[in-house]
């Protein structure tokens, strides 16, 4: 049994078929990454497994328990599956160390002098811990993405879902945020992520899922995906990629 399974996940905003019979398999300690055009539905898709949206039909699980639908324990789930945003969502007025310790102490129940050594323990690790007693205004951009998943690194998960988490940032920054997220999948951390860095995707993952319109259109190794592409509508996104010089 895989750790997610995604079954047949549907979901519509208004007239709007945003997500079509989505069928993924991800293991324990896998790396998947979502691919596609912006509007393809990878950002629901993530936010639908994290219960952030209610699905129409279908079902998600994580690790063998049904997750969607009434009636879920909602803390549980997200404790089991971190997530990442694209606009940091830190709270502007704590510090950077109280930023990542509160959830532990209020959700973990974790003592507050352990969870702020922790804290410290995790910027150290990304070589931020000369910025613990800041607030995030006093950061740069890259430096408060680091924050936010060092934060969701905290909750102690089983798993991460990591959405465009570079598209807010200057490229220059964006380097300092993928080292992060390759030191996780070194580490064996299961996610799920969509990203528009298709270099960065074609290095780290296990699996690549090309979305389309809401559709599952094609998955595969990154080199099958990026390299022999089955499905033409996958070559074509990819030429465009090439063409502007992110491939």
């Amino acid at each position: 049994m895989a750790f997610i399974e995604l079954s047949g996940i549907e979901k519509s905003y208004s007239n709007h078929h945003v997500l079509k019979g989505i069928d993924l398999d991800v293991e324990k300690h896998q790396v998947v990454t979502l691919i596609g055009a912006s509007g393809s539905g990878k950002s629901t898709l993530l936010r639908c497994i994290n219960a952030l949206e209610t699905i129409d039909s279908g079902t998600v699980s994580v690790d063998g328990d049904v997750v969607s639908g009434p009636g879920v324990d909602l803390d549980r789930l997200r404790r089991k599956v971190g997530m990442v945003f694209q606009s940091f969502n830190l709270f502007p007025h704590m510090t950077v160390e109280d930023n990542i310790a509160v959830g532990p102490v209020r959700l973990l129940g974790e003592d507050p002098d352990a969870a702020l050594r922790r804290a410290r323990e995790l910027l150290e690790r990304v070589n931020l811990a000369h910025r613990a007693r800041y607030y995030p205004d006093q950061l740069s951009g890259g430096q408060q993405q680091r924050v936010a998943i060092v934060r969701a690194i905290a909750m102690r998960p089983e798993a991460l879902l990591l959405d465009e988490i570079t598209s807010a940032l200057d490229p220059e920054l964006v380097a300092e945020v993928l080292n992060i997220v390759r030191d996780l999948a070194r580490d064996g951390m299961t996610m799920i992520l969509a990203t528009h860095e298709m270099q960065f995707a074609r290095e780290v993952s296990d699996v690549v899922v090309f979305l389309e319109q809401g559709k599952l259109l094609e998955k595969g190794p990154p080199e099958q995906i990026f390299g022999e592409p089955k499905e033409e509508r996958t070559r074509a996104f990819l030429k465009q990629i090439i063409e502007a010089g992110r491939l």
